[in-house]
């Protein structure tokens, strides 16, 4: 019975270092991937700050490649907010300012769309020239980005042409900056990371209601419209020789029994 125990033992010994010795190698092993996997500030060749947040104060001075996407579902709106609180003789007040900023949203989200359905609309606050009066939209598919894009260039808006590009942001959590979000950022609005305005609940709210409504008015329009259509074709597939037989087969039925009576 000792013996057995000793052995109970021995084998729960080895059975722990095993462990230990298995969790190390583990260990081991995590550290050398993660060393071998390129993090975006160990990229030499793409801009880590266009690819996070479609920006860069650089611009084409940058040393790195900013690599535009042909495809993406977010566009980036360049410097179309005038934000007063950045004019140096501004006196409006802070609600004054905020209700300014509410009426510019809800006009950029109304006009987006009509190209498509919104997930997610941001405006920065930054003043460094990169960032200023950015708007980010993103889409919920990319064809409708791409489609916005397209004719956005075509566009004015307060009296000055917009300039939007598809952008590589997908993830406004990364591009923003979280010191900013807990009020402790000391860059201010020269920071290279999105500060973005804040919106009312109430308002985002009310626009997503809105574009809702307008979706499933939208595919209640297009649904009878196809059955308008199907009922069109089934029409046109029609035989008319058969018609203008069933007719004649009609009259004749007719005249017979006129002359019964």
């Amino acid at each position: 019975m000792l013996d057995d125990k000793k052995s109970n033992l021995k084998w729960q010994t080895i059975s722990l270092a095993s462990t230990a010795l298995r969790r190390q190698v583990s260990a081991h092993y995590r550290s050398f991937r993660i060393r071998l996997t390129p993090t975006p500030t160990q990229d030499k060749v793409n801009c880590s700050f266009y690819f996070k947040i479609g920006a860069c104060r650089h611009g084409e001075r940058c040393s790195r490649k900013h690599v535009k996407p042909n495809f993406s579902q977010t566009i980036l709106i360049a410097n179309i907010y005038q934000n007063p609180a950045h004019e140096p003789n501004c006196t409006l007040a802070e609600s004054q300012l905020q209700e300014h900023f509410e009426l510019f949203y809800e006009d950029m989200y109304v006009e987006m769309c009509k190209y498509g359905e919104v997930e997610e609309l941001n405006v920065c606050d930054n003043v460094g020239d990169h960032l200023l009066g950015n708007v980010y939209v993103m889409f919920k598919f990319e064809e409708d980005a791409g489609k916005a894009v397209e004719a956005l260039n075509d566009r004015f808006f307060a009296g000055r042409p917009v300039w939007a590009e598809l952008s590589p942001v997908t993830d406004f959590g990364e591009a923003c900056c979280r010191q900013y979000e807990n009020s402790e950022c000391n860059r201010g609005g020269l920071c290279n990371f999105m500060h973005l305005k804040t919106v009312s609940r109430s308002l985002r709210r009310e626009l997503a209601e809105a574009q809702r409504a307008s979706l499933k008015m939208k595919k209640h329009e297009g649904g009878d419209r196809d059955r308008d259509r199907g009922g069109r074709d089934r029409d046109d597939d029609r035989d008319p020789d058969r018609d203008r037989d069933r007719r004649r087969g009609s009259g004749r039925d007719d005249r017979d029994d006129r002359r019964r009576r």
